[in-house]
């Protein structure tokens, strides 16, 4: 931790901003959402389906609209989004405290997926663009080890909110809201305050013109599909997870697996960053979905095997959750030092929106799927092959481009 400390400490004033805004935005983030279902359920009381349709809208609001936030930050700055994102975090989140109706509901996860899908490619943008230009320059650090030092910093918030989120439930739902709430408050304050007010990159022009260039850019594309698959295999942990867990009647490790999850990315994410940079973005790609593949094709051969006794019973959804975690830190922060790479610098916030798009239809499609093969009337093996085949098909795509030399400019 302390070198990452004098890490983060060495950047300049705006980079520290922009990884600082991870770590407050996922603190906000799990402060309140993951306790939105018990609150619909248990203390307003909608059906099963009804908390399901605000789950699925607030997902498809965020990842769905990415590109809209990322064409949105191109065309008039990163600041004014990021700003008007916190805005409607805040009012979603007032919303989600105060409600009393599913229709009220509905409008408070929507303002709160929209707000991500306009802040989320806004900052991501503008850390790709400012890390860029100082590695160019020999004035900074890989920019690879900036999206690894975020990826940190959101997982610190990613510990944090739950646990401040569970103490504000001793009190009420609304309270957990009205602190996230407030402290949006301070995040757009600091954006405001410290955010150069930089123009966009493509000031004046129209903004579905971005989208134009980047369906135009075929690496990237291909990029794209690829890769896609990332965000539907991180779900599985609040999906197929907590299901396997189900059925050896270990429910009682999942919090301990998330914990472990976070605790991994924080103490190793720098290293295995840099590592993953002195074997080339393409290997360290493939590898990461290699072992997104293998974490899921331990649980299937297991599930062809006698089960093991007692406790042991859990142990190839922990091996599980470590192939995961180690796949998501080799992939990750070099996917993201790729995006900008592939899109030649330009319209950034068009094709980081564009690439959360695809992941948010990938989610969308798959994990609905997947839920229905993880019905009592389908081989227990069947789920975990299929998801075993998802990112394997990604290493494949991604093999390919790299083979090709898609992924040399890197």
């Amino acid at each position: 931790m302390p070198g990452r400390w004098a890490q983060f400490a060495g950047l300049p004033p705006v980079m520290k901003l922009l990884v600082s805004t991870q770590l407050a935005f996922n603190l906000g983030f799990y402060m309140v959402l993951p306790y939105l279902a018990t609150h619909l359920a248990d203390d307003l009381g909608l059906a099963a389906a009804a908390v399901g349709l605000v789950l699925g809208l607030r997902t498809f609001s965020q990842q769905g609209l990415f590109v809209v936030g990322g064409a949105l930050a191109d065309r008039y700055g990163a600041k004014p989004v990021v700003l008007t994102g916190c805005a409607l975090r805040v009012l979603g989140f007032v919303l989600l405290g105060v409600a009393g109706s599913l229709t009220w509901v509905i409008a408070g996860a929507l303002l709160t997926g929209f707000a991500a899908a306009l802040f989320s490619p806004a900052v991501e943008s503008s850390l790709a663009r400012e890390a860029g230009t100082r590695e160019r320059s020999g004035e900074g650090p890989p920019r690879a080890e900036v999206f690894a030092l975020f990826a940190v910093a959101g997982q610190l918030g990613t510990v944090t909110g739950p646990l401040v989120g569970t103490a504000l439930l001793l009190v009420d739902f609304g309270v957990a809201c009205a602190v996230g709430a407030a402290g949006f408050v301070l995040v757009g304050l600091a954006h405001w305050r410290l955010l150069p007010n930089r123009p966009g990159e493509h000031t004046g022009e129209p903004v579905l013109a971005g989208w134009g260039e980047v369906l135009g850019n075929r690496t990237f594309l291909v990029f794209a599909i690829g890769y896609s698959g990332y965000l539907l295999c991180y779900n599985q942990v609040y999906l197929a997870l907590p299901a396997e867990l189900g059925r050896v009647g270990a429910t009682w490790l999942l919090g301990f697996l998330f914990v472990t999850m976070s605790v991994l990315v924080i103490a190793l994410q720098m290293r295995v960053t840099r590592w993953s940079r002195r074997i080339g973005p393409g290997r360290a790609v493939v590898l990461g979905f290699c072992l997104m593949a293998a974490s899921f094709g331990v649980v299937a051969v297991a599930r062809l095997l006698p089960g093991l006794p007692g406790h042991w019973a859990a142990a190839p959804a922990v091996v599980m959750v470590l192939l995961l975690t180690a796949g998501e830190m080799l992939a990750v922060p070099v996917a993201q030092d790729l995006v900008p790479r592939l899109a030649g610098e330009r319209r950034l916030g068009a094709h980081f929106g564009v690439l959360a798009s695809f992941g948010g239809l990938m989610v969308l499609l798959g994990s609905t799927g997947v839920g229905a093969l993880l019905g009592p009337d389908v081989p227990p093996v069947v789920p975990f092959a299929v998801l075993t085949a998802i990112p394997l098909a990604g290493a494949v795509v991604l093999g390919l481009l790299a083979r090709r030399g898609g992924l040399a400019s890197a």
